[in-house]
């Protein structure tokens, strides 16, 4: 039913406009402008604050992102031949530079394509599989899907023996699960089948009981890393709090838990995000802190206190998806808490785009709006994703995949 609260209408409207104007004002003009290599294909991602490139090396894992957030962009925000354009040359430089023959994906090349780098991890391989798929679905190019298909089949593979990533098990490593495993596995099955009705529902279904068990019910967190029977494991990395992974978790899993009609899994995501958003924000001076240690000792990572822009862009998409969901008044207050925080920090008045790193107390640490990690994904993503939560409860939707656009 649609919101009857006259007053909190016109609350969520300003706030919905407020996401989609800094999208199509702010962020999507600094990236269109700036990230295109129009003489070999694909985007620069190295970026400084005014757009100056400064590192002319692909990140492989961000060349994806991009591919997936411009096709989604032609799909759900409005179709534009600059989005396709890009787009095309985008998923064209990963199929020509970037898929080796065994399957495996690099994770960093020359501009022209040259291969520099190749990660013991799974992830560039991921954002491959997620390009791919959403480039072949929204613009009907078949091969693309197909490559999304052939990778994902890698990826399923080197989960089950990680050696294949060259990340065999030494004696002394206690036997471990990571929370990035069945999260990111199960969001890829939705960019994959378009849902999790397709194909690989057994999967999708065993990703999302697997990503619950990273819950801790009686002491209310989502530890990052467990034993591999489920069990604590009592180390740093037993003991580690990434509070932006648990609260994207949280909204994958929610997305799961509606499309399927699983109230558990719902509560379970539902309770992640709010515990996470709890225990991660800083009571002194705001924002999400970037890791924490469940037992208040010091994490290992030096980087910890500080707030980086994709836990709030987490958050963002977290706490709207959870409002829609619910129609409870108290996400949408959180989702202002987070949004009022991360809007008078991270985004650039005078360059467009947003800054990536803060320090704890919310000064710019690092003044690139993109690098090794951060690029043409998280912001626009939350942006996009946000602003449809907020629409959604001002407009109720069907829970279901919006329509493609196919190639003309």
């Amino acid at each position: 039913m649609p919101l009857a609260d006259a007053n909190l209408r016109t609350r969520i409207d300003g706030r919905r406009a407020r996401l989609e104007d800094e999208l199509t004002g702010s962020v999507i003009p600094f990236w269109m402008k700036h990230a295109p290599d129009r003489e070999h294909g694909g985007w620069f991602n190295c970026l400084d604050r005014d757009g100056t490139v400064w590192d002319t090396r692909k990140h492989i894992w961000l060349q994806g992102r991009a591919v997936w957030m411009l096709s989604k962009l032609h799909a759900e925000l409005e179709p534009r031949a600059e989005f396709q354009v890009q787009a095309k040359s985008g998923a064209e430089f990963l199929r020509d530079h970037c898929r080796r023959p065994d399957r495996r994906v690099w994770f960093c090349t020359t501009r022209e394509g040259r291969p520099v780098q190749l990660q013991r991890k799974i992830f560039s391989e991921c954002f491959h599989v997620m390009a791919m798929a959403q480039y072949g679905r929204v613009f009907g190019e078949t091969w693309a899907e197909k490559e999304a298909r052939e990778v994902f089949g890698w990826v399923l593979e080197a989960i089950n023996d990680p050696r294949l990533a060259g990340r065999p098990r030494e004696e002394g490593e206690p036997p471990s699960k990571g929370l990035a495993v069945p999260m990111i596995v199960l969001n890829l099955i939705q960019e994959l089948d378009g849902g999790f009705h397709g194909p690989h529902a057994a999967e999708a279904r065993a990703c999302a009981a697997e990503a619950r068990r990273f819950l801790r019910r009686e002491r209310k967190v989502v530890l990052e890393t467990i034993a591999a029977d489920g069990s604590d494991l009592d180390s740093p990395e037993g003991r580690l709090l990434n509070p932006g992974h648990a609260i994207e978790m949280g909204w994958f899993l929610l997305d799961y838990a509606r499309a399927t009609g699983d109230e558990a899994a719902a509560k379970d995501a539902l309770d992640a995000i709010e515990w996470s958003l709890d225990r991660g924000w800083d009571q002194v001076h705001g924002g999400l802190y970037y890791f924490l240690d469940e037992k208040g000792l010091s994490p290992a990572q030096l980087e910890w206190p500080m707030k980086l822009w994709w836990p709030h862009c987490e958050a963002l998409v977290a706490c709207a998806k959870a409002f829609e969901h619910t129609r409870d008044r108290a996400w949408f207050e959180r989702w202002v808490r987070v949004a009022d925080w991360t809007f008078a920090r991270f985004p650039d008045a005078a360059h467009g785009e947003w800054f990536g790193y803060l320090d704890r107390q919310g000064a710019v640490s690092q003044r690139f709006k993109g690098g090794p990690y951060k690029g043409f994904f998280h912001v626009p993503r939350a942006l996009l994703l946000a602003a449809r939560a907020l629409g959604a409860v001002l407009e109720p939707r069907s829970f279901a995949a919006p329509e493609t656009v196919k190639k003309t």
